[in-house]
C-alpha cells in the first residue's frame, strides 16, 4: 500500500511540475490588435514575380494587400539588423558567406536571387507597416549573441508606432524580453524536433524545445509551433488549461488555414493568396 501511496504522489508531482514548467502568461493586453490578422510567411513572396522572400518588394506587397508579416531578423557585425532568414547566405544570394559577419555597406554585393534586390534592414521593413498590419518578427540567434540580438531589436523598434510581437526559437531570447522588456508581447517558437531536423542548440534542448519546458523560462504569451506537430501533449495541455495563444506555421493551403483559424489560431502563411487579410472565426472564437 506504501508503494501504492509514493507511486501516486510522484505521479501527482509530476504532473504539477508538468504544469507549471509550460504556464505561458496569460491575459497581457495587446494581443487582440495582432490574433486576427494573416501573416505572409517572410512577405508575401512570389520569385516567379520577383519578389524574393524577405525582401522589400515581398513586404510592400504584404503591406498594400492588408496582410501583416512575418520575417527574421540578425545582428550583423556593426550592430546592424538584416532581414533574412538564413545565417549562411548560400542559398539566398547564391555565394557562401555569413550574415553576422557582414556590415551594411557590405549589403549592396548580396544580391538576392532572382531580383535586383538586396537584404534590407529591418527600419526600411518597419517603415513600411507603419500604422498597418502587425508584424511577427522572430529573432535568428547565431554565435551566442541572444542577448545582443534581443537588446539590439528593442533598441530599433523603441519609438515605432506598429504594430508587433517577437518571437524565437532560442528560449533565451523569450528570457530575456521577459526580464527586460515585459510589456512586449513574446512568443515561443517550435515543433517537434528529430534526427532529422534538429535546432542547433543539442539533443537536451531539442526535447526540452519540442515538449515546451522552456516556457518555464520565458513566460511567453503565444507558442508559435510547427501547424502539422500541433497534437504535441505540451500544447495540448497548454491549449486546454490555460487556453494559450497560438500561432501556426507555415501553412500553404487554404482549407489548412480555415480550419487553423476555426480553431482559434492565428496563421502565417505562403505560397497561395488567401481571400482577405482577416481572418474568419466561428462566433465565440473572435480574438482569442
Amino acid at each position: 500500500m506504501h508503494i501504492v501511496l509514493l507511486i501516486l504522489a510522484a505521479a501527482a508531482l509530476a504532473a504539477l511540475l508538468w504544469c507549471e514548467c509550460v504556464r505561458p502568461r496569460r491575459n497581457w493586453p495587446g494581443w487582440e490588435a495582432l490574433a486576427d490578422t494573416r501573416y505572409a510567411h517572410r512577405g508575401l513572396h512570389d520569385i516567379s514575380a520577383g519578389r524574393p522572400e524577405n525582401s522589400m518588394s515581398a513586404f510592400r506587397a504584404a503591406a498594400e494587400a492588408g496582410f501583416g508579416a512575418e520575417l527574421d531578423v540578425h545582428l550583423m557585425a556593426d550592430g546592424s539588423l538584416a532581414v533574412v532568414h538564413d545565417s549562411d547566405l548560400a542559398r539566398v544570394c547564391g555565394k557562401s558567406g555569413h550574415i553576422e559577419d557582414l556590415r551594411r555597406e557590405d549589403l549592396a554585393d548580396w544580391p538576392l536571387l532572382g531580383s535586383g534586390e538586396t537584404i534590407p534592414l529591418l527600419e526600411q521593413v518597419l517603415a513600411l507597416f507603419e500604422g498597418k498590419a502587425g508584424l511577427i518578427i522572430e529573432l535568428k540567434t547565431a554565435r551566442g549573441n541572444a542577448a545582443a540580438l534581443t537588446e539590439a531589436v528593442m533598441a530599433r523598434l523603441g519609438g515605432w508606432r506598429g504594430t508587433y510581437c517577437l518571437e524565437s526559437f532560442h528560449p533565451e531570447v523569450v528570457r530575456q524580453l521577459k526580464k527586460r522588456w515585459p510589456a512586449v508581447l513574446r512568443g515561443q517558437l517550435s515543433q517537434r524536433f528529430g534526427p532529422e531536423d534538429r535546432s542547433g542548440h543539442g539533443r537536451a534542448a531539442d526535447w526540452a524545445m519540442t515538449h515546451l519546458f522552456v516556457c518555464a523560462l520565458g513566460r511567453p504569451d503565444f507558442v508559435a509551433y510547427a501547424y502539422r506537430d500541433r497534437d504535441e501533449p505540451s500544447l495540448r495541455l497548454m491549449r486546454r488549461l490555460y487556453g494559450v495563444h497560438e500561432v501556426y506555421w507555415t501553412v500553404r493551403d487554404e482549407q489548412t488555414m480555415l480550419r487553423l483559424e476555426a480553431e482559434g489560431g492565428t496563421v502565417i502563411f505562403e505560397r497561395f493568396l488567401p481571400d482577405g487579410p482577416k481572418a474568419v472565426r466561428p462566433e465565440g472564437r473572435k480574438g482569442e
